[in-house]
């Protein structure tokens, strides 16, 4: 059997977005993973900018993968972006090339349903920004819950937020399709602010990737130099937290981090907590575990193993 017919079978759908791009890399470099298809969503910056900046790291990554473009727009609440981190074009620092392929014309909502209903084996989902395309999905066609293997969500936090004192940024640009999905009975990891603030891109960290020597190293770095920008504005930190790689280095190392089971509610309230993820960290109401939640991250082997990865794009 061949080592490509072992590969997890994933389906990565996200908003880029600098740390997104970086997610998006990472798997593509992965032998362990089948991608089998990359899906846009509003979040960052808008739709016609994520799916953009999608196609431009596809380019980059050299592989063929096909791209969708999906929802523009959360399900009830007012569309939120975030280019205040990002930028106007969603990964500002970096020259950005005009992709040369686009995008297919089948909706990333339909092509998250066609694939996993078709695919022999069940599909994990990778979802690093607002979780309306696979809410949609589920929706659209609840028969698929049963062939995907695990959601695995950049997004929500056990304690504060990073765009209300509540809510992360992801959860909070769709709650509503965050309690579809975890309430949906898929397993879920579920990888928030308490354990991405672990992730620091450090000064030392960068220059790693810098000193690759390839273009996409210096891409890398790049976008990691900008995005650090915010934080140590906001933060004081020396660098950006890197949020969304941690869904694929789970996947490829989930030795390198702490995961709990805990039960998360989607506070859908409007008030000051609306898109919080109210994590039971102390199994206080007695409810089962929904998700598996990560608590600790090992920063030092994690930004090794990206760098390995990264090392592979000549």
């Amino acid at each position: 059997m061949s080592r490509r017919s072992l590969a997890l079978p994933v389906i990565l759908d996200g908003d880029p977005g600098h740390d997104d791009a970086v997610s998006f890399l990472l798997a593509l470099a992965s032998p362990e993973l089948d991608v089998l298809g990359l899906t846009s969503v509003f979040g960052n910056v808008g739709l016609e900018r994520t799916t953009r900046n999608t196609l431009i790291t596809r380019e980059l990554s050299g592989h063929a993968v096909p791209v969708y473009a999906g929802a523009d727009r959360p399900l009830l609440d007012a569309r939120i972006s975030a280019e205040g981190v990002h930028g106007a074009s969603g990964l500002d620092g970096p020259h950005l090339p005009t992709p040369s392929g686009g995008v297919e014309d089948e909706h990333a909502v339909d092509f998250i349903v066609r694939t996993v209903r078709a695919h022999a084996e069940p599909v994990t989902l990778v979802p690093t920004g607002p979780l309306t395309n696979i809410a949609l999905a589920l929706r659209l066609a609840p028969d698929i819950a049963g062939n995907i293997s695990r959601i695995v969500w950049m997004g929500g936090s056990t304690d504060t937020g990073n765009w209300s004192p509540a809510a992360e940024f992801n959860a909070l640009a769709d709650p509503h399709a965050a309690q579809i999905v975890f309430t949906s009975g898929v397993p879920i990891t579920m990888i928030g602010l308490n354990a991405s603030h672990q992730a620091i891109a450090h000064p030392a960290r960068v220059q790693a990737f810098r000193d690759l020597g390839t273009p996409v190293g210096a891409f890398v770095a790049v976008l990691l130099e900008f995005f650090a920008e915010h934080h140590r504005e906001r933060y004081g930190w020396d660098g950006g937290a890197l949020h969304d790689p941690l869904t694929v280095a789970w996947l490829l190392r989930p030795e390198l981090f702490t995961v709990r089971p805990m039960h998360v509610q989607i506070d859908l309230s409007g008030g000051p907590s609306h898109g919080r993820t109210v994590a039971d960290v102390w199994n206080v109401t007695g409810h089962e575990p929904n998700a598996d939640v990560m608590t600790d991250v090992d920063a030092d082997s994690f930004f090794a193993l990206l760098v390995e990865r990264i090392a592979t794009y000549r």
